[in-house]
C-alpha cells in the first residue's frame, strides 16, 4: 500500500469504537515473543469473525486513539529464541517462530506528523496459527490461549476452504490459453474415451463446466493456474503462480534460470525441457557391467512436478522451484505435507482423505498430468528401485515446505547390487536400506528388523552391508574395510607398539589405527573411537599415561 492508502485505513481505524478481536493498538514498547502472540491472537480472531485482515499498530494509544508515534523499528530489531539462543532480524525470526505462516505485512509510515507501524495480518486459513507451537485467541480485546476455546478451534479447522476452487471475479474465458484449452480437451478425451463424441461437440464454456474448471461461466483459480494466459497470474494475486527452474554448479553457485507461469497445462514441458538429464553409466537391470542411461527417469520428475503443482499452498505466496546440480534435482512447494510421512503415504496406499487443493488435484488426474489420487509417490519408489537408484528424499523439515530429492546417480554400488540380488524386498524395507546407503539414522526397532533378516550388520548405528551379501555381490574386502575388526584386534595393536616403542604419544597411535578402522566411520567418530580404546586398556590396568592429559605418552603397566 501507498502512504495515501495507508493513511486512509489508519483513519478508519481509529474511528473504530475501541480494540476489538481483530485491532489491537500498541505504543512504543514491544517484547519480541508478546509481539508473536498477538500475532497468532489477531489471526485466528480474524479467521473466526470473517476479516479479511487484522491489524496490530504501534504509535496510537489504547482508548482515545491519539497519536503518540514509536521509536519501534521492527526491521533493525533482533529476537532470540525461549532460550537466549540465536539472534534473527525480527521479521525472519517472527516469520519462522509462527505455524503455518500465513503471512504478514509490516508498514511504517508518517502519520500526523508522528511515526507509526502497522503490521497487516492475514485471517488462520483452515488451521489455528501457532506461535512457538501455541494458539492464542481474542476474548474482546485480551488474549489468551486457543486451547481454553475448544469450540473456536474447532471452527478454525473447519473453515477448511478450497482455494483452487474459488471463481476469480476479475477473470473471464478471454484469459485462458486457446491452445492449452485444447491440450485439455484432448488429454481428457484420453482419460475418458467413451465420452469422446460428447467432448467433441461441447463449446469451450460447456466443456469448463463439465472438468469443474468453471462454475456457471466464473473461471475458478484452477483454471487459471491449468489454462490461463501468462498474463493472467496477475488475476490471482495475492497467490504465486510461478515455477522457477534453477541450474547451479557443485559450489551452489547459481548459473541459469528460466521462470515459468500459467498455463501450468503446457510449461510443464517447457521445465522439463530445461532439466537437462544427461546420460551417465550405471548398473543396469540384471547385470554388473555399466551402460549408459539417463540420470532421471521422465515420469518421476514429471509426477514430482505436478505433485507440486496440486499441493502447494497458494495462500503463502510461494513459487516451485526446480534446483538442478551436477547429481541430483531438488524440486520443492510451500505448504506442509498433509499425509505427515512418506511412510503413511506408501503404507495406506489409498488416497488421501484430506486434500488443499480438492479441485485441482481432480482436475489434474483427469487430466493424466498425476497418478490416481494417492498413487502417485509410491510409483515414484517403485521406478526408482526398479532402476536400482537412490529413492526419492522427502525432507519435511520445515514447517511450510516440501523438498523432494532426486538422485542421479548411484551412491552406494553394494546398496544397487543388494536389490539387484533380493528382488523381492518390499518397498518399506527398501527405503530403510535406503536410509542406511545414505547414512541416516533408523530407529534401534528398524535395525533390529533389517539385522534378523540378515541384510545388515555393524554396530547400531554405523551399520553396513550384510557380510553374506557383500559375498555374493564379490564385495569381501570392501565390506571388512567397512565393518572393521574385533574391538580387540584394535588392543592388541596399541598394546604391541607401546611394548616395541614405549613411551608411545597419541600421534602415534592415530597412525597405526586411523586407516585401520571402517571406512564409514567419519574423522570424528574414528578419533573417538582410539579415545574408547584407550581408556578401557587403561581401565583394565594393561596401560597407564604418564605424561599429561593434554599431552598424554602411554606406556605398559609394569613398565
Amino acid at each position: 500500500m501507498n502512504p495515501q492508502e495507508l493513511t486512509a485505513l489508519l483513519d478508519r481505524l481509529r474511528a473504530e469504537p475501541r480494540e476489538s478481536e481483530w485491532l489491537e493498538f500498541k505504543a512504543n514498547h514491544f517484547e519480541s515473543h508478546l509481539l508473536g502472540e498477538y500475532v497468532s491472537a489477531l489471526a485466528n480472531s480474524a479467521c473466526l469473525l470473517g476479516r479479511p485482515r487484522a491489524y496490530l499498530v504501534f504509535g496510537i494509544e489504547d482508548g482515545a486513539h491519539a497519536v503518540i508515534g514509536t521509536k519501534f523499528d521492527p526491521a533493525a530489531e533482533t529476537a532470540k529464541d525461549k532460550e537466549g539462543r540465536g539472534k534473527q532480524l525480527l521479521p525472519l525470526w517472527l516469520s519462522l517462530h509462527l505455524q503455518p505462516n500465513i503471512g504478514h505485512e509490516i508498514h511504517p509510515f508518517e502519520y500526523q506528523g508522528q511515526r507509526v507501524v502497522l503490521f497487516e495480518i492475514h485471517p488462520a486459513y483452515d488451521r489455528p496459527v501457532k506461535f512457538d507451537g501455541t494458539a492464542y485467541i481474542r476474548d474482546g480485546s485480551s488474549k489468551t490461549e486457543l486451547s481454553k476455546y475448544p469450540e473456536k478451534e474447532r471452527q478454525i479447522w473447519s473453515r477448511r476452504l478450497d482455494w483452487s476452487a474459488e471463481v476469480c471475479e476479475r477473470a473471464s474465458l478471454d484469459d485462458l490459453d486457446p491452445e492449452a484449452i485444447a491440450k485439455a480437451r484432448a488429454e481428457y478425451k484420453t482419460k475418458f474415451p467413451a465420452k469422446t463424441a460428447d467432448i467433441d461437440g461441447w463449446n469451450d464454456t460447456v466443456f469448463l463446466n463439465k472438468t469443474k474448471l468453471a462454475y456457471r461461466g466464473g473461471v475458478t483459480h484452477a483454471a487459471l493456474l491449468l489454462l490461463g494466459r501468462e498474463e493472467s497470474s496477475t488475476l490471482l494475486a495475492p497467490a504465486v503462480a510461478r515455477m522457477s527452474w534453477i541450474l547451479k554448479n557443485d559450489r551452489n553457485e547459481e548459473l541459469d534460470y528460466t521462470h515459468f507461469g500459467p498455463p501450468f497445462l503446457l510449461n510443464v514441458n517447457q521445465v522439463l525441457a530445461r532439466i537437462r538429464n544427461l546420460t551417465v553409466r550405471e548398473l543396469p537391470d540384471g547385470t554388473l557391467f555399466p551402460v549408459e542411461m539417463s540420470q532421471y527417469d521422465p515420469w518421476v520428475i514429471r509426477e514430482a512436478l505436478h505433485n507440486a503443482i496440486a499441493h502447494q499452498d497458494y495462500g503463502l505466496r510461494g513459487r516451485i522451484n526446480i534446483v538442478e546440480t551436477p547429481g541430483k534435482l531438488i524440486l520443492s512447494n510451500v505448504g506442509t505435507f498433509l499425509p505427515g510421512s512418506v511412510e503413511t503415504v506408501i503404507q495406506q496406499d489409498a488416497p488421501l482423505e484430506i486434500y488443499r487443493n480438492s479441485l485441482l488435484a481432480e482436475v489434474m488426474v483427469n487430466l493424466n498430468m498425476i497418478d490416481t489420487q494417492g498413487g502417485g509417490i509410491k510409483r515414484m519408489f517403485q521406478k526408482q528401485r526398479n532402476r536400482f537408484f537412490p529413492l526419492p528424499d522427502y525432507d519435511l523439515s520445515e514447517p511450510e515446505r516440501v523438498k523432494v530429492e532426486l538422485q542421479g546417480r548411484i551412491l552406494d554400488e553394494r546398496y544397487t547390487r543388494l536389490l539387484m540380488a533380493n528382488t523381492d524386498l518390499d518397498l518399506l524395507t527398501i527405503i530403510l536400506l535406503d536410509k542406511v546407503q545414505k547414512r541416516r539414522a533408523i530407529t534401534p526397532e528398524e535395525h533390529r528388523s533389517l539385522k534378523a533378516r540378515k541384510l545388515v550388520e555393524g554396530r547400531y548405528p554405523n551399520l553396513v552391508v550384510a557380510a553374506k551379501v557383500a559375498a555374493a555381490a564379490g564385495e569381501k574386502a570392501q565390506h571388512i574395510r567397512d565393518r572393521g575388526f574385533d574391538g580387540r584386534y584394535y588392543r592388541d595393536l596399541i598394546l604391541e607398539l607401546i611394548k616395541e616403542h614405549q613411551p608411545v604419544t597419541r600421534e602415534d597411535i592415530n597412525q597405526l589405527l586411523l586407516d585401520k578402522l571402517p571406512e564409514m566411520l567419519d574423522e570424528a567418530q574414528k578419533q573417538n573411537r582410539i579415545h574408547n580404546l584407550l581408556r578401557k586398556l587403561a581401565k583394565e590396568g594393561q596401560i597407564r599415561n604418564e605424561g599429561s592429559r593434554k599431552f598424554p605418552r602411554w606406556v605398559l603397566m609394569n613398565h
